[in-house]
């Protein structure tokens, strides 16, 4: 239960950053927080990360049902006995949910964490994300190590390490 706490939580933090955002800022609007670095930039997105398929909106909406049920149906099954695949999945329903939300209701998604990496002669200026695409983020991150952790555990008992 705990792990659909944690994606109702990330879903308020979201959500709330978003109207935040969309109240207080125009779009196109830069604020600095950490100058050359880091910054809150008023972003719409119509498409998936990195802005890829721009207005595929009924695309989005079927597959975010599809991991929607699949990340209910995951936390169900194993959460309880593997409490950082609960947690990753958390993380990723809420980052689901959040984002899901705004393609609903505004069609686009409000974007606004903005850094802009400098390294000598690099520079890389980051796709503009938000809470819920952190938290998707982090959960997939999570998932990772949680694999990578249960198939060297699978290998020990196996005898192969």
């Amino acid at each position: 239960m705990i792990y659909y706490w944690l994606a109702i939580v990330i879903i308020f933090i979201d959500q709330w950053s978003k109207w935040l955002v969309v109240k207080k800022m125009e779009i196109g609007e830069s604020i600095p927080i950490i100058d050359q670095f880091f910054y809150l930039t008023s972003h719409r997105n119509r498409g998936a990360a990195w802005g890829i398929l721009q207005g595929q909106m009924w695309f989005f909406y079927i597959i975010t049902i599809i991991v929607i049920f699949a990340v209910i149906y995951y936390i169900f099954k194993t959460a309880k006995k593997e409490p950082l695949m609960g947690s990753a999945l958390g993380l990723i329903l809420g980052g689901a949910i959040g984002n899901f939300i705004d393609r609903l209701f505004r069609k686009e998604v409000v974007d606004f964490f903005d850094f802009h990496l400098n390294f000598f002669f690099f520079t890389y200026h980051y796709p503009i994300f938000n809470i819920a695409d952190a938290a998707l983020v982090i959960g997939v991150i999570l998932l990772m190590i949680h694999t990578w952790m249960d198939s060297k555990k699978e290998k020990k008992v196996n005898g192969k390490i």
